[in-house]
């Protein structure tokens, strides 16, 4: 699974801070999310993403083609 959350803040020119003061998460979410380094991400942090970019999970996250075929 890859996150798109660094081309979704290019694409609105947005940095960690921004997100993190627009969203109230953490800088350390953001940051693991940004550097597509995060294992694991709750609920909440996707759906105060989703609405900040005004966009779904499927515009998050991308599923890779090594993961389809499994």
């Amino acid at each position: 699974m890859h996150c798109t959350l660094s081309t979704l803040m290019g694409k609105a020119r947005y940095n960690i801070q921004d997100v993190h003061e627009r969203t109230g998460l953490s800088r350390t979410t953001i940051a693991q999310l940004y550097h597509d380094k995060a294992t694991r991400v709750d609920y909440e942090t996707i759906e105060k993403l989703c609405r900040l970019f005004d966009c779904g999970i499927a515009d998050l996250f991308l599923l890779t083609e090594e993961e389809n075929a499994q």
